[in-house]
């Protein structure tokens, strides 16, 4: 492959273009090909395989393998997909990959105990692994080329500012997946900049009903409590339906972003959305591992690359509603 291909593929201004025209039809071409489901390269077919924490219908997944395959497609990749909340089970999947030899591994490290052995095996195997999501913190010492994502801790502290911003006195922290570190350092995140009282509530995601029962019960129990922070965007509207049953006039914010949160956010149902750019994470794991094979490359120097935070308010929310409608933010 010349430079120049490769800086179509890219989609940046690398070096090997003759002009400022060349370049920009080289990169017009690449992205054609890969919208036309055309690989926009030659290297050979590797298979690259993803695992996750999630469960089952969490659609913020969905933009993840989203970006994913449209990577893979352009980088002429056999993409493979599996998931569990479960860390066990987490960690059996991505040794029955590791079974199959496959040319590279993008994990999540929400529950990262579980998955210290088959991290190990991946790196004794020389099959390259980039971690996504969750796990910023341990990704580099569990063998990880590099980590994308958001910092969690930040990502709270960003909340507890904004809550700041808005005058907010008390929150409720809605963790629906106990043992998931992330959503651990979301809240104590919050906690750590808000200036008022917040406090946890565990629930049970996989259970909407449960979840939403859970929520009004605590609205109804304390009066006091005038914001919701939901830590993903499926949850945010049942909390906002939790409060409507309570008559509560608690305001409901939410970590990521998907089409529904997109229109409450303009409708005013809910506040804020904390994004973190799921499609931008699945895309780039993709990509950096296409780049690792080919070209030995590896971003972050030792740190994470970061996809967010970014508030995402009312006003910001028009604008994206047509990228959350097709599933890339």
């Amino acid at each position: 492959m010349t430079a120049a291909v490769l800086a179509a593929v890219l989609g940046t201004a690398l070096a090997g273009c003759s002009s400022t025209g060349g370049k920009r039809a080289e990169e017009r071409a690449a992205r054609e090909a890969a919208a036309g489901g055309r690989a926009a390269v030659n290297t050979p077919k590797w298979t690259f395989a993803m695992v996750t924490h999630s469960g089952d219908g969490d659609t913020f997944w969905d933009i993840v393998q989203s970006g994913a395959k449209q990577a893979a497609v352009k980088d002429n990749i056999k993409f493979l997909y599996a998931h569990n909340e479960e860390g066990k089970e987490q960690a059996q999947l991505v040794q029955s990959y590791l079974d199959q030899k496959v040319d590279g591994l993008i994990v999540t490290l929400a529950k990262p105990d579980a998955m210290k052995s088959v991290m190990k095996k991946a790196q004794k195997a020389g099959i390259p692994v980039i971690t996504v999501n969750s796990g910023s913190e341990v990704s580099k010492a569990m063998g990880a080329l590099t980590h994308i994502g958001q910092d969690e801790t930040i990502a709270g502290e960003a909340v507890g500012d904004e809550l700041n911003k808005r005058g907010r006195k008390k929150a409720l922290c809605v963790i629906h997946e106990q043992g998931n570190v992330g959503l651990e350092q979301r809240c104590d995140g919050a906690a750590k900049t808000f200036d008022g009282k917040l406090e946890k509530i565990y629930v049970e995601g996989t259970n909407m009903p449960d979840v939403q029962s859970s929520v009004e019960a605590k609205l109804q129990s304390d009066k006091g409590i005038d914001t919701v922070l939901a830590l993903g965007a499926p949850f945010a509207d049942t909390a906002a339906k939790a409060a409507e049953q309570a008559g509560s006039d608690a305001e409901i914010d939410t970590f990521d972003l998907n089409a529904k949160v997109a229109a409450a956010l303009q409708n005013g149902t809910l506040g804020f959305a904390v994004d973190q750019q799921p499609y931008l994470q699945g895309y780039e794991a993709v990509d950096l591992l296409w780049l690792n094979r080919y070209n030995a490359d590896v971003l972050g120097g030792g740190r994470p690359v970061l996809t967010g935070p970014q508030i995402i308010t009312k006003d910001d929310a028009a604008q994206l509603a047509a990228y959350t409608k097709r599933g890339t933010r």
